[in-house]
């Protein structure tokens, strides 16, 4: 099913998804969304601009690619044309509810933990965070579990900087969308 997902996302990043910009909609990437203010949809700007920089802080690239503009756009389609880690992760929808959740507990986290939201926080203490998050080390947390918003936050972002032809060009491996892996279960 991963594999299956992950084919699919390649294919469906080298195209585009529909985001509003200027109050037209059109037929853009990610990056391209991201690279043109467009609209949110589910988000609130705030929320956007933390997740850019939690999934960055993960994989280097991931604001740049539209990480915030994918999560914003892929919440407001019917949960099963979803391409996000979540779903795969048999998460629950509606969808944005766990990415809501997630980025308010990451903030509060950043807050309390350093006195500082997690973008203002240095290189060093991001990565401190994301390593506690990871290992389910922030007591007191309070959002959906540790070990699973490091999981899909980390899967979204890898799929949209490196599912991409520019992604598979950084890896160093040529795009054949005409060649899918097949599962052999």
């Amino acid at each position: 099913m991963s594999m299956k997902r992950r084919a699919f996302v390649r294919g469906a990043a080298a195209t585009t998804f529909l985001f509003t910009v200027g109050g037209i909609e059109q037929s853009l990437t990610p990056a391209q969304a991201c690279a043109q203010g467009a609209a949110l949809k589910k988000l609130t700007p705030e929320q956007a601009d933390l997740l850019g920089a939690y999934v960055e802080a993960l994989v280097p690239g991931a604001r740049a690619a539209g990480i915030a503009q994918f999560v914003d756009q892929q919440c407001s389609v019917p949960p099963h044309e979803a391409l996000l880690g979540l779903r795969i992760a048999n998460g629950n929808p509606p969808f944005v509810d766990f990415y809501v959740k997630a980025l308010a507990e990451i903030d509060r986290q950043s807050n309390s933990r350093f006195g500082k939201s997690f973008e203002e926080m240095s290189g060093s203490d991001q990565r401190a965070f994301i390593d506690l998050l990871r290992q389910a080390k922030l007591e007191d947390w309070r959002g959906p579990q540790q070990p699973q918003v490091y999981n899909v936050l980390r899967d979204d972002g890898v799929d949209v900087v490196y599912g991409t032809v520019e992604g598979f060009a950084l890896l160093g491996v040529p795009y054949m969308p005409h060649v899918l892996p097949t599962a052999r279960w």
